[in-house]
């Protein structure tokens, strides 16, 4: 009768260890010279959880578009708070396309984010509050007529406001006609604001 070698099994402590200097490899392959190293290292990323900060700091730095890209459906797909975090950084920063690009990652994100988009609603920088604003643009969820609401009732920025109104015009349901009427009083001086105040309420009423 043959004998059965006994299954070895690998140490936990071992491959903690393996996971580790995988991490590692990857986190020096984001630095590559080489483009498609990085695109290879941002894409293998969404299976280490922590890499998040490692792949946050490469973005600020990144100049190919590819591997951008693959850096920011990573993130996307991380949702980690790091994740999350850094591309709230990129809202504030200077860098335009890397702006617009972080806005468009959390349009793709799922109402898990919703927390963080309430409390920069609340964010001391009126640009922030725009792009937040920008990005409930496409968070077709029954939550968004509200905050837009609030939005138009307690934001003292007029670009605010209005950005806010805009997209009220295709979402907006009879909830949304006090706040706009006091939108008007509040900003009766700003033409924009009345025209796009008003376009809101004649669709809401069906004229």
């Amino acid at each position: 009768m043959a004998l059965v070698k006994p299954k070895t099994f690998r140490p936990v402590e071992s491959l903690a260890a393996e996971e580790e200097r995988d991490c590692n490899e990857l986190f020096v392959s984001l630095e590559d010279v080489d483009a498609v190293v990085r695109r290879r290292a941002a894409r293998d990323a969404v299976s280490h959880p922590d890499s998040a900060t490692a792949l946050v700091s490469r973005l600020g730095r990144e100049q190919d578009a590819a591997v951008r890209e693959v850096i920011l459906g990573t993130l996307v797909r991380l949702k980690s708070p790091s994740a999350i975090g850094g591309l709230v950084d990129c809202l504030r920063g200077e860098d335009v396309a890397l702006r617009n690009e972080a806005i468009e990652a959390f349009r793709q994100m799922g109402s898990e984010i919703d927390p963080v988009l309430k409390s920069l609603l609340a964010d001391p920088d009126p640009d922030v509050r725009i792009f937040v604003v920008n990005i409930l643009d496409s968070q077709r969820h029954p939550d968004v007529e509200s905050w837009l609401n609030k939005v138009i009732e307690q934001d003292s920025h007029v670009n605010v406001c209005a950005t806010a109104v805009d997209i009220l015009c295709e979402v907006a349901t009879e909830a949304a006609v006090e706040p706009l009427l006091l939108l008007k009083a509040r900003f009766g001086g700003e033409p924009y604001i009345q025209f796009a105040a008003d376009l809101a309420l004649k669709r809401i009423r069906g004229v």
